[in-house]
Formats: C-alpha cells, structure tokens, sequence
C-alpha cells in the first residue's frame, strides 16, 4: 500500500517509508493522482471529465492520449491495481492499494472522530500547489480547500465545546485558537472563540486572536470587524485578564 498525504506538503510513499520523488516531479500527474484520491463522491471519474479538466489546450485526441501516459506512469511508479479502470470510459483510485489523508480526515469527520480527524489535517488541501493550464483544476482545488478547510475548524470548535464541558481549559482554548485560524475570515467563528476565551479567562489570548483577524482582514479585504464584534473585543479588554488553567 501506497499512502498520498496532500494536506499540506505533498508526500508520497510505501508504507514501510519508500518514497516516490520521480512521480512527484510530475505536477499533472500529482495534480490528478490528487483530485482521483481527493474528490468526492468516491469512486470512478469518467475519462472525458479528466481530459478536459487535466488537458483543456489539446484537442481531444491528444487530450486522451496525453491521460493514458500519465495514467501509464503512475501504474508503473505505484503499480497497476491502483488505478482500476472501468470499461474504457473511466479511471478511479483503489483505496485499499493507496491510503489518502484527505479522504481518510473526512472519514474521520464523518463518523464523528474527531481528534482522530485534526491529527491527518496538517494544512490546506495540496497547499502551495500550483499547476498551468489547467484553470478547471484549479477551481476544483479552491472549493476542495475551502471544503476541508471548513470541516478542519468546525471539528476544532466541537472539540473546544467538549473540553471546555469538561473543564480541561487550557485543551478548550487550544482548539478555539485552531478553530478562529482555521477560519481566518469567518466573524461569527470568531466571536464564538473570543466568547469562549473570555469565559476560561484567557483575555489575553483573545486579543491576539482578535488582532490577527483584523489585521488579515485589512490586508486582504480592506475592511475592518463589524461593530458587534469591535464591541465585544472592547468589552473583553476592559475585564482585563489571566491565563487559563485547567481544574
């Protein structure tokens, strides 16, 4: 078995800790390794989608021609059960032959676990990968990072509610924190994690909290926090502050 880790830095390898750098060097073939282990539903993508999502430049032809290689390629780095064919019309990723970390964090969610889901979320969905010409691609990679990003902070934030449910305040505050950065835009994310450092009396934590979003958002957008979340900020100031310890 294979494993494929595409949140945050790519890495490919055997399980025993053989990596697979040639293929890697490859960025349309790790592009479309990704999206076939990555995109859901699971199961098989018909090859007409690929080619135009992968080869849009090429005429149709050597579009296709130019998916065989690369689906020739990563048979011979990987071997040829992990990619199985359906008919002569689709290609798919044989999960038992390659291990992804994006498709497992959402398996995790899914069922529920969560510290098991935050452990494989190590950064954006192939963070810092770019690849030419392939713009439908790209827009496929934007809304899949957006996707697992948002799961990643709402995980994060289920989980500062049951710490914090259990008195573990410190743990609580940790997963707020991840939560609010994980959702670097989000305002109502981030008056829930104010609110919620307020109440484990870490003040402190919650300014800087609040004063990286105001100051990404100014960057990026702008723009400044609303006048609600301004008035929270100002009142969670004015109560002055400790750090949280757990009880």
């Amino acid at each position: 078995m294979f494993e494929l880790r595409i949140l945050g830095v790519v890495d490919l390898k055997k399980r025993y800790g053989q990596e697979q750098p040639e293929l890697l060097k490859q960025r349309k073939y790790t592009a479309l390794l990704a999206y076939l282990a990555a995109e859901t539903p699971r199961g098989f993508h018909a090859r007409d989608r690929l080619v135009a999502m992968f080869w849009p430049e090429l005429d149709q032809e050597h579009a296709r021609g130019a998916l065989r290689k690369a689906v020739h390629e990563i048979r011979r780095a990987l071997g040829p059960e992990v990619l199985p064919s359906r008919g002569d019309d689709e290609v798919g990723v044989d999960d038992y032959h390659l291990w992804c970390d994006a498709s497992a964090f959402e398996e995790e969610y899914d069922r529920g676990k969560l510290v098991e889901a935050m452990k494989l979320y190590r950064g954006d969905l192939l963070a810092g990968f770019y690849v030419n010409d392939a713009p439908d691609f790209l827009d496929w990679l934007d809304r899949a990072r957006t996707r697992l990003r948002d799961r990643a902070s709402a995980a994060a934030w289920s989980l500062a509610q049951q710490e914090e449910h259990a008195d573990h305040l410190t743990v609580a505050g940790g997963w707020g924190r991840r939560a609010a950065e994980l959702a670097p835009t989000d305002e109502r994310m981030l008056r829930r994690v104010l609110a919620l450092l307020d109440r484990l009396g870490d003040r402190a934590g919650a300014v800087f909290v609040y004063d990286r979003f105001a100051k990404q958002l100014k960057r990026d957008y702008g723009v400044e926090p609303s006048v609600d979340t301004k008035a929270l900020v100002r009142q969670v100031r004015e109560r002055g502050g400790s750090q949280p310890s757990d009880r």
